[in-house]
């Protein structure tokens, strides 16, 4: 697989982008569904998008765990059983997408993106408080946690939401310590996923640099900005935007119009 030069100028887009996902992601999450397109539309053949993708978000979600094991937000005995079964989840999923024919992997990414934008816009905001668990600790970490790390390594977005949503919904968790565990069980997945594609050779380094540098500048935004927008309303920014990207690409596949 030959990953195409790229141009200063799709650089600086893919850049660009970077800073707004990071900078919504921050805010209501989803950054995903823009940097997925967006490096789809830059040209870098399938495999190459996901294992970009999985490199300059891993820079992310290694900062966000760092900050909550500094300040305490959650302990290494709380989550290290859980990131254990979301790494061997994610490592599973992201060896399964190289089997699968890059051809095949142009169209299937689109599709799959349609519907997490979907998802991502209509998923009920979970509760504030916690109740009762639904699911026992041991068959959520060893059934739950890696369906959703698996599909992680072989896709990714939304994987920080679906987290989040499951911690709430199966453990009883509150919202705020769902979000916390997640960030720890993302980074895992990351990791695994980013480790994989290492061994592969299938990540487009020079975008991917570009990238993280927009991430660190998009984080740091946002976090200026937290609490003072309605994450609802980023959240149909970032579907609309996800959408257009997905209509230019389809386009210039032929697929409509052609």
């Amino acid at each position: 697989m030959q990953i195409p030069e790229l141009s200063i100028q799709l650089l600086s887009l893919l850049f660009l982008t970077a800073v707004v996902a990071s900078f919504l992601d921050t805010l209501a999450g989803g950054g995903g569904l823009l940097t997925v397109p967006a490096l789809i539309l830059s040209g870098i053949p399938p495999l190459a998008v996901l294992g970009t993708n999985k490199f300059q978000s891993s820079m992310g979600t290694a900062t966000a765990t760092f900050m909550m094991f500094k300040n305490k937000k959650v302990t290494w005995d709380e989550v290290k059983g859980l990131m254990l079964f979301a790494f061997i989840g994610s490592a599973i999923g992201a060896s399964a997408v190289q089997l699968i024919n890059p051809d095949a992997l142009s169209f299937i990414i689109p599709i799959v993106l349609l519907f997490i934008a979907i998802y991502f816009l209509v998923a009920p905001k979970p509760k504030e408080n916690g109740s009762e668990p639904k699911l026992s600790h041991q068959k959520y970490k060893r059934f739950v946690i890696p369906l959703i790390g698996s599909y992680d390594g072989f896709f990714g977005p939304g994987t920080g939401s679906f987290f989040a949503l499951s911690g709430v919904s199966l453990r009883g968790r509150g919202l705020i310590s769902a979000t916390i565990v997640a960030k720890t069980l993302n980074f895992a997945t990351n990791v695994a996923a980013l480790l994989v594609f290492l061994t592969t050779g299938k990540i487009a380094w020079v975008a991917g640099l570009f990238m993280i540098a927009g991430q660190a500048i998009g984080a740091s935004l946002g976090s200026r900005f937290l609490f003072k927008i309605n994450p609802s309303y980023l959240r149909i920014l970032i579907v609309l935007m996800c959408t257009a990207m997905l209509i230019k690409y389809s386009i210039s596949m032929g697929w409509f119009f052609g």
